[in-house]
C-alpha cells in the first residue's frame, strides 16, 4: 500500500471525471480573471513601459533577490528542524508505550489546528513577557517549524506504515535492534518513498515565510512591500513578487510530480517483473 492512499482515498472514475471538469471549469474562470485584470491595467496605464523599466535596474534586482535569499534561507532551516521534529513525533506516535505515543498525537493533532500566525504572535508579544526575545529569524523560523513538524509527522508516519513489515522483521533477524532497524532499513525507503509528498509540504512552509513581514524579517514579501512604498509603484513590484514566487514554487512542485510519477513507473514495473515467473 502506498503512503498517498494512508493520506487519502484514490478516487474512482467518477470522481477523476468530476476533478478533470472542475479543473476545466477553474482554469477558464482563472484565465478569464486574468484576462479582464490585464485588461483593466492596461487601460490605466498599468502596463505602460514608463512603470516597468526602473525594476530592470541592478540595485532593485539585488534588493529583490536578497529578499529571495532571505526566504530561502528561512524556509530551508524551518524544513530541517520541522522534519526532523517530524520523525521524532512520527516515531514517537508509532511507539508502544502510551507515555510517548499520547504526548506525540495529542501534539499532532493541536499544532494541526493552529495557525502558525499564532505561533508567531506568541513569540512577538508573549515569551519578551517572560524574558524570552529571539532574534528576527528565530522569531520567524521557530513557529514555522514547530507547526510544519505536525504536518511531516503525519507524513513521515503514513510511509514508515506503507512498508511491508517484512522490511523491520528483516532487520531484526540479522541482529538490528529496533532503533538499529528503524534507523537503517525502515526510514531510509520510508523517505525515498515520501520523496513528493515531502517536497510538496516544503513548498508550503516556503510559502509560510511570507509570514516573516510581521516580524520585520527581510525575506521575499517584506521586500516586496520596502521597494513598493519606495518606488510608489505597488501594482508593479507586487507582481515581480508573486512572479517570482511562482517560479520558485512552481519549480519545486513541478519536481515534487516528476518524482511521484518516477515512482509509479518504478514500481509498476517491479511488478511486472514478480508477475513474469508466475506467468511461466
Amino acid at each position: 500500500m502506498s503512503a498517498n492512499r494512508l493520506l487519502f482515498d484514490a478516487p474512482g472514475p467518477r470522481g477523476r471525471r468530476r476533478i478533470r471538469v472542475a479543473t476545466a471549469i477553474s482554469t477558464v474562470l482563472v484565465v478569464l480573471l486574468v484576462a479582464a485584470g490585464m485588461r483593466q491595467f492596461a487601460a490605466n496605464g498599468q502596463l505602460d513601459w514608463a512603470r516597468w523599466q526602473e525594476y530592470t535596474s541592478l540595485p532593485l534586482l539585488r534588493f529583490l533577490f536578497l529578499g529571495l535569499v532571505g526566504t530561502l534561507e528561512a524556509a530551508g532551516v524551518s524544513i530541517v528542524l520541522a522534519m526532523a521534529g517530524g520523525i521524532v513525533l512520527a516515531l514517537c506516535r508509532l511507539s508502544s508505550r502510551r507515555l510517548l505515543r499520547w504526548p506525540a498525537y495529542a501534539y499532532i493533532e493541536v499544532m494541526r489546528t493552529i495557525p502558525a500566525l499564532l505561533l508567531i504572535y506568541v513569540m512577538i508579544f508573549a515569551l519578551p513577557e517572560y524574558g524570552i526575545n529571539l532574534p528576527v529569524f528565530w522569531k520567524l523560523v521557530v513557529p514555522l517549524s514547530v507547526s510544519s513538524a505536525a504536518s511531516f509527522a503525519v507524513i513521515f508516519r503514513a510511509g514508515i506504515l506503507s512498508l511491508e513489515r517484512g522490511q523491520g522483521e528483516a532487520g531484526l533477524a540479522i541482529g538490528l535492534t529496533h532503533t538499529q532497524t528503524m534507523r537503517y532499513v525502515v526510514l531510509p525507503q520510508a523517505v525515498l518513498r515520501l520523496l513528493p509528498a515531502i517536497i510538496s509540504q516544503s513548498v508550503g512552509v516556503l510559502k509560510d515565510t511570507s509570514l516573516g513581514f510581521i516580524v520585520s524579517y527581510n525575506e521575499l514579501l517584506f521586500s516586496g512591500q520596502v521597494l513598493a512604498s519606495f518606488t510608489h509603484r505597488v501594482i508593479q513590484t507586487y507582481l515581480i513578487v508573486a512572479l517570482i514566487y511562482l517560479v520558485v514554487n512552481g519549480s519545486l512542485s513541478k519536481l515534487a510530480r516528476t518524482l511521484e510519477a518516477r515512482q509509479r513507473s518504478t514500481q509498476a514495473g517491479g511488478r511486472a517483473v514478480r508477475v513474469e515467473p508466475d506467468a511461466e
